[in-house]
């Protein structure tokens, strides 16, 4: 069973379509990559599969259930088992590290002695103990990363969405990150789907890319297929 599938799905606002016949099955443990410029319909791909916005026409299912489909929403946001990493990381200012991880387990009333242990377990992984009681204010662009990581794979996700979350990175740490990342996943075993515009940062992540284009997948296979596709339009 795969952990999530698209089915000819469509999406528009006001009439004006963003993405088309949109149809992508994503394995366990599977890393994909949306790759394409600004506007092609990466992010909006994870927000349909978040949640946050419903189908306009097609169906969306999480192993193997179906939680959206033609413009209803079936299972809301916090009941699909996914974790997300947004571009800004969306870190609340006013809570600690700590406060900003346990702030989903609450919600999902995990009881305290398990709610301690997860956030122990994930902050020593992610190297960042020493944070616990600081303010987002007060980190650094890798720490500020590093919570909003944590604050996703705490709840256990089957899947987990990142959209452009290194775009704000040098790229020494950038580089870094992508291998935590890697590291990360193999030991959760959640499958990942990855926004980005930057080739190199897609082909160091993927198992999988997809070439987006006008709302629609232009090309999509592995990363050595991918990469002679790429090469292939350069020099036509």
């Amino acid at each position: 069973m795969n952990a999530a599938e698209f089915k000819s799905v469509g999406k528009s606002y006001n009439g004006k379509e963003v993405l088309t016949d949109f149809s992508l099955a994503i394995e366990k443990e599977e890393r994909i990559v949306l790759l394409g410029p600004s506007g092609c319909g990466k992010t909006t791909v994870l927000r349909l599969l978040a949640g946050f916005i419903a189908p306009t026409s097609g169906a969306i299912s999480i192993t193997g259930e179906i939680v959206a489909k033609d413009g209803r929403i079936f299972k809301e946001p916090e009941d699909r088992g996914l974790g997300m990493v947004f571009q800004d990381l969306a870190l609340w200012p006013h809570m600690t590290v700590k406060e900003n991880i346990e702030f989903g387990l609450k919600a999902k009333k995990i009881p305290n002695k398990e709610r301690q242990e997860r956030i122990r377990n994930i902050l020593g992984l992610l190297q960042i103990e020493d944070k616990i009681n600081t303010k987002p204010s007060l980190l650094s662009g890798g720490q500020k990363q590093r919570v909003a990581l944590a604050r996703s794979l705490v709840l256990l996700p089957k899947i987990l969405l990142m959209d452009e979350p290194l775009s704000s990175l040098d790229f020494e740490l950038s580089f870094k990150l992508r291998s935590e990342i890697l590291n990360l996943q193999k030991n959760f075993g959640f499958a990942l789907l990855y926004v980005t515009h930057d080739r190199e940062e897609a082909f160091s992540i993927a198992t999988k890319i997809v070439l987006m284009k006008n709302g629609r997948i232009d090309q999509m296979g592995s990363c050595e297929k991918m990469k002679q596709y790429l090469e292939n339009i350069r020099t036509a």
